[in-house]
């Protein structure tokens, strides 16, 4: 189903038609249905980082697992939270305070160094969601890293052939939330094996609004 960049306007400026003032911000999300795919099949699933020309105002929260000069780092990069290396058992040994990390937290970081500890210890929780940390190099540079990863938008296709993407939040641009919104679609077309003719709807709406069909 071919996406346009006017219909994709209009839907942008329909969502906002809602008079009715909410008490926070809200997201402005993607709901991607798709067909003709068999999600028990392991190629058939999705765990796509796409990054985004527009970041949104609400914070991507980062949770960094380093030691060291590292750590010192990261925080200076702006991570929302260092896990240090004697953190990790303590936390593998606690599956609530595991999953409350993993629920916390958009994405992860990691010193490659880490990797194998943090799979051991923490990968059948960060793992089914999608969340393994991305390994960086204990003497690199953690600025661009961190700055790339809070434009990263996730789109997830696992048990069920549907994708939920925030593509933006509601003080945004227009121009900006519909840039947002092709960038996406066609990332996931470019992983989909018929491409577009393998997505059954698109819907964009508010936290609390109602869907408007691309």
């Amino acid at each position: 189903m071919p996406i346009d960049a006017e219909s994709i306007s209009k839907a942008v400026k329909k969502v906002r038609e809602s008079k009715k003032k909410k008490k926070f911000k809200q997201s402005i999300d993607l709901a991607i249905s798709l067909k003709d795919i068999d999600t028990s099949k392991p190629e058939s699933k999705i765990n796509l980082e796409v990054v985004l020309p527009h970041p949104g105002p609400k914070p991507v929260k980062i949770c960094a697992f380093a030691y060291g000069d590292t750590a010192i780092r990261a925080k200076q990069a702006g991570v929302d939270r260092v896990v240090e290396r004697d953190e990790i058992e303590k936390l593998g040994a606690d599956k609530k305070m595991a999953k409350k990390l993993a629920n916390g937290y958009d994405f992860f970081i990691a010193r490659s160094d880490l990797m194998s500890l943090i799979g051991k210890n923490l990968g059948p929780v960060l793992g089914p969601r999608g969340k393994m940390p991305a390994p960086v190099s204990p003497t690199g540079d953690l600025k661009p890293i961190i700055e790339r990863t809070r434009r990263l938008a996730k789109v997830k296709v696992s048990r069920l052939p549907t994708a939920g993407v925030r593509v933006g939040t509601e003080d945004m641009k227009d121009e900006e939330i519909a840039d947002n919104i092709r960038t996406v679609i066609e990332a996931l077309t470019g992983k989909l094996e018929r491409g577009e003719r393998n997505i059954k709807s698109i819907y964009l709406k508010t936290t609390m609004g109602p869907p408007v069909k691309l």
